[in-house]
């Protein structure tokens, strides 16, 4: 089957009508709304399409009906001034069973990945990260998730496949291809210290909402290392974002909630983007779709100002800085791009595990470099030493 045949388009009437104004995001995004031909790939750089599978909520049915909503917000944004190549494919047609769907949207995330294009799903219910996550399975790569969350999401291993315990099925999936998995943003009270024990034993990065939001931009180098944006709304203050049935009190801002896909677009490593759990049906005077539409305006301007300075193959146009850690009895080298002024630092990788190559090089910040001058190990490098031991 060709991914069209998972497709429906988009209304014609609906959503042409933004092509008018040719200021707007809606005149330059090429659309699926003649059935049968969708708009051509060739030269796309993102393709957008909507899910709305809400069946995996918890508490919060009326999430599928996001898709459309978020288009008629961010078509009526205004265009920056970049050479934009964005494809909308329309919205999936939902599976008979959950699993129907998570295949459906793996196999157009296949297609589109290995095309060099950039997927971004709107949602529908976080579970869907599953099978954003299945794509690279089948794509044979090891992966970094990088999940928005106010929760850990990690659930029990005999509980149905759910928003609230997708990464638990992505853990114990066979063959695993999930290198590790960061939560930025999580609120203790949601998740407890059993939890927060737990994603330590599984050596997986977890980051408190109090302890990001004193540094946004400590979040840079955390969401530079994803292959895989994971956004839940739940994450933004309710005051922000009201259209969530779990929305609550703490949380993000909205401008924070920006800042942070910004962050991602900008990442030359990371390639799908997942933006859910909005909930039209709860929302008021549209203000949460708003949101959403404004986090895929500022994640479109962070890919286009991505400055291609990854320094894996290449180490021509960085500084390389060498410190030695007398009490580990280690040297870290670390790499400062002269473009972007960006910071990474190198990890060994044990013999025999040549396939976590390009996990070496950890993105982190000028302050793990401080904290190396001062023969203390940096948390990213202990961590990211630990996962490929």
């Amino acid at each position: 089957m060709e991914i069209i045949d998972y497709l429906s388009p988009l209304d014609a009437e609906r959503f042409d009508r933004f092509a008018e104004q040719k200021s707007m995001m809606g005149a330059v995004v090429r659309k699926y709304t003649e059935a049968g031909t969708l708009p051509d790939l060739t030269d796309c750089h993102i393709a957008i399409f909507g899910v709305g599978e809400d069946r995996g909520a918890v508490k919060n049915a009326g999430c599928g009906e996001a898709p459309d909503q978020i288009r008629d917000r961010f078509y009526a944004l205004k265009q920056a001034n970049y050479p934009y190549k964005i494809v909308d494919l329309g919205n999936l047609r939902i599976g008979e069973t959950l699993g129907d769907t998570y295949a459906a949207v793996s196999v157009i995330m296949v297609e589109l990945l290995r095309n060099g294009i950039v997927p971004v799903v709107l949602g529908g219910s976080q579970d869907l990260t599953l099978a954003q996550y299945m794509a690279y399975q089948k794509l044979e790569e090891t992966v970094n998730i990088v999940a928005v969350d106010a929760h850990f999401n990690l659930g029990k291993m005999d509980d149905p496949i759910s928003a609230d315990c997708y990464v638990g099925k992505i853990v114990i999936q066979e063959p695993n291809f999930l290198f590790n998995y960061s939560n930025v943003g999580y609120q203790n009270y949601f998740v407890g210290t059993d939890q927060v024990e737990l994603m330590e034993k599984l050596y997986f990065d977890a980051y408190r909402l109090g302890n990001v939001r004193n540094d946004m931009e400590e979040v840079e180098p955390i969401v530079r290392n994803a292959d895989l944006l994971s956004f839940d709304i739940t994450a933004v203050r309710q005051s922000d974002a009201p259209g969530n049935g779990n929305a609550s009190p703490n949380g993000f801002y909205g401008e924070e909630a920006c800042q942070i896909v910004r962050y991602a677009g900008m990442s030359d490593k990371l390639t799908s983007f997942g933006l859910y759990e909005v909930n039209p049906t709860l929302d008021f005077r549209s203000q949460t779709s708003h949101l959403a539409a404004q986090m895929l305006w500022y994640f479109l301007e962070g890919y286009y100002n991505r400055k291609r300075d990854v320094p894996l193959k290449s180490k021509t146009g960085f500084l390389k800085y060498r410190v030695s850690m007398k009490q580990a009895e280690q040297e870290i080298v670390f790499y400062k791009s002269e473009k972007s002024e960006r910071w990474w630092m190198e990890v060994p990788v044990p013999s025999g595990k040549s396939h976590y190559h390009r996990h070496h090089l950890v993105p982190c910040s000028y302050k793990d470099y401080e904290t190396a001058c001062r023969d203390e190990m940096p948390d990213r490098w202990w961590q990211a030493f630990q996962k490929l031991s």
